[in-house]
């Protein structure tokens, strides 16, 4: 088997505009992943992520009814 036809083989001049951007696009949101991961799952960061836990619920103490839109109900 020749190296240059081996299965891991990529001829990069035969790649089109979008081969280029897919393959953009798959290592810009790999990177991403990466990082996201790395800054939920490290220990210092465990705090204040903690502290946004209930953030949709609602700041505490603030007061007023809140209207369920899809039944039309006040909780």
């Amino acid at each position: 088997m020749n190296k240059d036809t081996g299965y891991f083989h990529t001829d990069w001049a035969a790649m089109t505009v979008n081969d280029w951007a897919g393959l953009i696009v798959t290592v810009v949101v790999a990177v991403v992943m990466v990082v996201a991961y790395v800054l939920v799952f490290h220990p210092k960061n465990k705090e204040g992520l903690e502290s946004q836990r209930y953030l949709v619920d609602g700041v505490e103490g603030e007061s007023g009814p809140t209207e369920n839109r899809l039944h039309g109900e006040n909780k």
